[in-house]
């Protein structure tokens, strides 16, 4: 433990003593970042790594960085890879309705974020990463096409994990807590029906990846009626809808962030709420709020952020921030390997 409330994902997998590590694959194997995290995680005990890309490439990247491969780390060429053709064949199955013909599929399949994510349909990893090159929708697009929505997910969202700093122990700071921001990444004006999906969807993840009750603050710039307006209509219709869908859940809105994260402040805007003031799980009201808020919190507050995770996709598949560094690679490693372990 680093002195955190609840484990980082990195933590929390050590402590799952898994008898097989799971398998995740990286479309991104050349670069610095992705190598150096994905051996730091495989070091750890974590993960076995697939790295995908051009040979030569990836060779380079190792032998930049010094490291050699090992028994647990592979390098997958799609070009090459004896798996291509069979990828290729499955891949123009489930796409030629789309008018994909077997050339374009296999074309498709040699692209490392197609493969990486075939690797993951067809069985050979249980989740896969990519986004430090890639654009997000990109990764997005083919974890959609290749791997698919679950089937009790209404559409895919995205959340960040929000860890406070190691130093921020409860006597230092007796707000600080580590939390669940969505959608900041991918869902940019999301309707009230969207945002009761992804409340539901974050409240699934927090229990998964912070082992916490889920307590899901509806943001606004409104608390309770305190303003009239058809963005705070927008909020507090999810938030009843939600009620009615998820009685078992504990959500409250529409909430200001202080009056969803401060005791003091919840105890004068929404004395009643079993929710303001307690809040771990955050749903904002659209992309701008989410995204412009986790990052304040993590260069102001000095909150460490781990995402953007997806979650309603089939089978674990996430993006990284281009501006990642290894060590957020690692912990997002973590995060997909969690992500595919059964509850």
């Amino acid at each position: 433990m680093t002195g955190r409330a609840v484990m980082t994902p990195v933590e929390l997998l050590q402590s799952k003593k898994l008898a097989t590590r799971p398998v995740i694959s990286l479309s991104e194997g050349s670069d610095p970042r992705i190598i150096a995290g994905a051996f730091a995680a495989h070091k750890l005990g974590l993960v076995n790594i697939i790295l995908v890309g051009d040979t030569a490439d990836i060779q380079a990247g190792l032998t930049a960085l010094n490291l050699v491969l090992c028994l647990g780390i592979e390098i997958h060429d799609p070009k090459t890879s004896e798996l291509t053709a069979g990828f290729s064949d499955a891949y123009h199955e489930m796409r030629k309705h789309k008018g994909v013909d077997a050339e374009k599929a296999r074309a498709a399949v040699e692209t490392p974020l197609v493969y990486a994510a075939m690797l993951v349909r067809e069985g050979h990893a249980d989740g896969t990463l990519g986004g430090a090159v890639f654009t997000t929708s990109d990764v997005v697009r083919a974890a959609i096409q290749v791997i698919g929505v679950a089937p009790d997910a209404a559409m895919i969202s995205s959340f960040f994990l929000m860890f406070p700093p190691a130093h921020a122990t409860p006597g230092a700071n007796p707000h600080a807590r580590a939390m669940v921001y969505s959608d900041g990444g991918l869902v940019i004006d999301p309707s009230a029906d969207d945002l009761v999906s992804i409340a539901q969807q974050s409240a699934t993840s927090a229990q998964a990846l912070l082992q916490v009750d889920p307590k899901i603050a509806m943001l606004s710039f409104s608390t309770l009626g305190s303003a009239k307006h058809p963005m705070v209509t927008k909020v507090s219709t999810a938030t009843q809808a939600l009620r009615d869908a998820r009685p078992d859940l504990s959500v409250d809105g529409e909430l200001q962030f202080d009056a969803a994260f401060v005791p003091d402040i919840a105890t004068r805007k929404a004395p009643a709420s079993d929710v303001a003031g307690l809040a771990n799980v955050m749903i904002f009201p659209n992309l701008d709020a989410g995204n412009i808020a986790y990052k304040i919190t993590q260069r102001l507050g000095g909150y460490a952020a781990i995402g953007p995770i997806l979650q309603g996709v089939a089978k674990p598949a996430n993006d990284l921030s281009r501006g990642c560094s290894a060590e957020d690679v690692t912990e997002m490693i973590a995060v997909t390997a969690l992500q595919g372990l059964k509850s």
